[in-house]
């Protein structure tokens, strides 16, 4: 009987993880010579595509005047009725030993307590967390919807069985500035009408300038103070729309809009990678991000309207 080879401990066998990333890059290499033999590297300039166009509004549903049903309005009844839902799914299920949800929804809740009690005093935190807490949630569920892709870009359609619909696309509502220049200007009431009933108008005025500036410096120091104030709702609005937009196009961009706009298939699949790459990057980190840093300045905000420079 022959002997049976034991197997040479000195040379372990392939790990399951490079398998995988061998097989990525095998199918990427070998879809750009698929690509290369079907459509060539020749590609031409298209005049009539515009990246920006499946971000316009398109109405739907015409109401009333200048009230319509469009995919915006969508999103934002899908946000209203996903954070309520869960919210209340969450609330009513509450158990010793929390499922995944639980554990999410409870951190959440944790963190923005912590970051209202340090931006205020107790009582105030007790009276503001809710509006906070409110915030962090709805941008945050605003922003994560939006890298779902759904059949909302009315500009394209596409032919499934015969029927023609909207094409699929992933779309926040905050991409459109209306939302967060809505949301950053509540803000802005709130903690100004804050400051003015806790100190009277005289004394939130002159809140607004650091203690020890003397009358000299107040010609230079005070009007800056007044438009920091306003440039508040200005970089708050912006500083979401832009984001949640720049990351809209540039994956929309890498994920084929490049390739559409010079006429060349194989771009498309060259640039995928990095438009999964984005695609990841703005999922997991900007949407919670983003709704975090709203949260948060809007407790400072709120926070730093009674007290005194």
């Amino acid at each position: 009987m022959s002997a049976v080879a034991a197997p040479n401990p000195g040379k372990p066998g392939m790990s399951k993880t490079r398998k995988i990333v061998y097989g990525i890059g095998l199918v990427y290499v070998l879809g750009i010579v698929v690509f290369v033999a079907a459509f060539g590297i020749k590609g031409h300039k298209n005049e009539s595509f515009k990246v920006i166009d499946s971000f316009h509004l398109v109405p739907w549903v015409h109401l009333v005047g200048p009230l319509n049903i469009d995919k915006g309005v969508l999103y934002l009844l899908m946000t209203a009725v996903i954070t309520v839902g869960l919210t209340t799914w969450v609330a009513k299920r509450m158990e010793k030993r929390p499922g995944r949800v639980q554990v999410a929804i409870e951190w959440m809740y944790e963190l923005m307590q912590r970051t209202t009690k340090d931006a205020m005093d107790e009582q105030m935190a007790q009276k503001w967390f809710p509006v906070i807490f409110t915030l962090f949630i709805f941008i945050l569920v605003t922003n994560l919807i939006g890298y779902i892709p759904l059949p909302v870009d009315s500009t394209q359609k596409v032919s499934i069985f015969g029927a023609k619909i909207p094409a699929f696309q992933i779309y926040a509502a905050d991409t459109n500035v209306a939302l967060p220049l809505l949301l950053s200007l509540g803000v802005f009431v709130t903690f100004n009408a804050v400051g003015i009933k806790a100190q009277g108008v005289r004394g939130y005025v002159k809140s607004l300038v650091p203690a020890g500036v003397g009358r000299a410096m107040l010609i230079i120091i005070y009007p800056l103070e007044v438009v920091s104030t306003f440039l508040r709702l200005l970089s708050l609005t912006i500083r979401l729309w832009a984001n949640l937009l720049a990351g809209h196009l540039l994956i929309d961009f890498m994920a084929g809009d490049l390739a559409v706009l010079l006429g060349l298939q194989l771009l498309g699949w060259i640039t995928l990678p990095i438009g999964v790459i984005i695609f990841m990057f703005e999922a997991v980190l900007i949407a919670g991000l983003q709704a975090f840093i709203f949260a948060i300045l809007t407790a400072i905000y709120i926070g730093g309207s009674v007290s005194h420079h």
